[in-house]
């Protein structure tokens, strides 16, 4: 019996027993296994003699929208889901994804290290004058930076959009994805300076074994959620054009229009290419 009584003391005092009861705590109705086990569906397989017509745009998803606001929250992990871009600095840290510069635009060559993606998003040291509160001097200390993931508020999307003679249909695939971070820079005078910055680009393909183990909310039923993948390939997503391939070093719409007549050059490269299946039909 007291042999017994200093098992049972000594698994308390090295918690071996609450963690055995914290074992048998399920918050759910079953343990999930579906979606972590999920596997991306491959794509078809294209012969270049199939494809009659091909444009290249560029697209952004402002995940302020509501139907984008599942791939901007949750802001801290929980309920077994993450953001966007948290997923995706979780996939370079711990999964291998890559990560490719923007100083080369989003030609994939360039790739970066954990420590310069994490500079990019902010997380670096920085010395600030801080005010001691027992001599009221101000002395320079280090502060350690971190990454605020909420400060990503859009996503560039880099497609291509093709007509397949083999299956009669215009379909698209994603090339490549890039965060682009949004945030004030503290300047001399009273109000900061907005600065937008692209963060670094991924290319989707590499991307979709891990966006297709990861859910996303679904606001109708908690039991059948989506996943990143599924949102990308069955377009369950808000977005606009701001750059079609042409021959002025692929410029983006801004640099010829603005104001509305920018949204409307948007409109027409999007009802461009929705003309364009039409057409291919001869009834």
């Amino acid at each position: 019996m007291k042999k017994l009584f200093s098992i049972l003391v000594f698994l308390v005092a090295t918690g071996l027993f609450s963690s055995l009861f914290a074992q048998n705590v399920l918050d759910g109705l079953y343990p999930k296994e579906h979606v972590e086990n999920r596997r991306p569906i491959p794509y078809v397989h294209i012969r270049e003699a199939d494809v009659l017509w091909a444009k290249k745009v560029w697209r952004i998803i402002d995940l302020r929208e509501k139907i984008n606001l599942p791939m901007y929250y949750p802001t801290t992990q929980m309920d077994e889901r993450m953001s966007l871009i948290d997923l995706l600095l979780y996939g370079i840290q711990y999964e291998g994804l890559t990560a490719y510069s923007t100083k080369t635009e989003d030609e994939f060559q360039v790739p970066m290290s954990l420590d310069q993606v994490l500079r990019e998003m902010g997380a670096v040291s920085d010395t600030q004058q801080i005010r001691n509160a027992d001599t009221g001097l101000y002395e320079d200390k280090i502060v350690e930076g971190e990454v605020r993931s909420y400060q990503v508020k859009q996503i560039l999307l880099k497609e291509i959009w093709f007509f397949d003679r083999n299956y009669s249909r215009m379909d698209v695939r994603i090339i490549g994805l890039c965060p682009l971070r949004e945030y004030v820079k503290e300047d001399a005078g009273e109000n900061g300076t907005v600065i937008r910055q692209q963060v670094f680009w991924v290319y989707f393909p590499e991307a979709r074994p891990l966006l297709a183990r990861h859910e996303v909310f679904n606001p109708k039923n908690d039991a059948q959620r989506r996943t990143f993948d599924d949102i990308f390939i069955k377009r369950f997503f808000g977005s606009y054009i701001y750059r079609e391939s042409n021959v002025y070093n692929n410029r983006q719409i801004e640099n010829y229009t603005a104001g509305m007549e920018a949204m409307l050059e948007s409109e027409r490269i999007k009802n461009e290419i929705f003309t364009l299946e039409h057409d291919m039909w001869e009834f």
